[in-house]
């Protein structure tokens, strides 16, 4: 055995019965953070259902997807976000613009994850358990549009330390949606 693992016994993993899961109409009911997640024009299904999942996991408010983003009925959304798309509430707007002008008239502050030259770093984050966040995550290629970038209150970037300058869609939410998460639970 390594030095540096110890085992501690004999590990079973965990039947699915055993894991005591909401259901669908228990997860409706339950406080969720107050966080929304808005696609803006996301193409990748798998994306958008992994976004699903994730916001289920982390019990956030709402997702909305915007302009090319695909909304649920949709087999492939379902492939990735495996009935998540049942449980977390979501819109649709044609116009990324206007879902954050919904938002902010219900006093959302809003972040896009961006690499902006006066970008917040993820790290750095610091929240009010008070007040409202919202999300907005950006096309695999273009990431968030400049027009949505000009009307956020800022932008956060994640902190990255490779040869790469971007992280998948879905990787990108993972980490914003738990740091959230931990923040505002």
């Amino acid at each position: 055995m390594s030095n540096f693992v110890r085992k501690i016994g004999m590990m079973k993993k965990l039947k699915i019965t055993e894991l005591n899961r909401l259901s669908v109409e228990e997860f409706k009911s339950v406080p969720k953070i107050p966080l929304v997640v808005v696609l803006d024009n996301v193409r990748s299904l798998n994306n958008i259902g992994s976004v699903f999942r994730t916001s289920d996991a982390f019990l956030v408010r709402a997702i909305y997807l915007c302009g090319i983003s695909s909304t649920p009925p949709n087999a492939e959304i379902h492939k990735t976000a495996l009935g998540a798309e049942f449980s977390v509430d979501w819109k649709y707007f044609e116009h990324t613009l206007d879902a954050i002008e919904a938002l902010k008239k219900e006093d959302y502050y809003i972040f896009s994850i961006e690499q902006a030259d006066k970008s917040l770093s993820l790290d750095e984050l610091i929240v009010n358990k008070s007040k409202k966040y919202a999300v907005v995550l950006g096309n695999e290629v273009k990431g968030v549009g400049q027009e949505v970038v000009d009307v956020s209150d800022n932008c956060i970037e994640i902190p990255q330390y490779g040869t790469k300058h971007s992280l998948n869609v879905s990787i990108a939410a993972g980490i914003v949606i738990w740091e959230f998460f931990q923040k505002l639970r």
